[in-house]
């Protein structure tokens, strides 16, 4: 499977927008890249870095933002159609930004965002 980069990026984008304006009004201090791959984890689609903000506490501050990165050619690799790709998507930014709010590995596929 092949796409452009900026229309991944736009893909990306459209999954964000699928969150509840609540939930995104309260992100903090973090940052959504699209990148190739993981040089360490090549088959990884997604990855939070960063403080949850359920972690957070009066000592948080003057920290570079936490980082959600989206894994392009990992997504493309496992996906044949565009509309697995417009799934894919959606799933592993939505399982990202819920580590950014504190939820758990376990949590997230007891709810099917696995």
């Amino acid at each position: 499977m092949e796409m452009t980069r900026r229309h991944f990026e736009e893909l990306v984008a459209d999954a964000l927008d699928t969150i509840p304006a609540q939930l995104t009004a309260a992100m903090d201090n973090v940052v959504v890249l699209v990148e190739a791959r993981n040089d360490e984890e090549p088959d990884l689609l997604g990855i939070y870095e960063g403080v949850a903000l359920t972690e957070r506490d009066s000592t948080y501050g003057g920290v570079l933002p936490d980082r959600i990165s989206i894994y392009q050619d990992a997504i493309l690799s496992i996906c044949h159609t565009d509309a697995e790709v417009v799934h894919e998507v959606a799933v592993t930014v939505v399982h990202e930004v819920a580590h950014h709010f504190g939820i758990d590995e376990d949590t997230l596929h007891a709810l099917g965002w696995g």
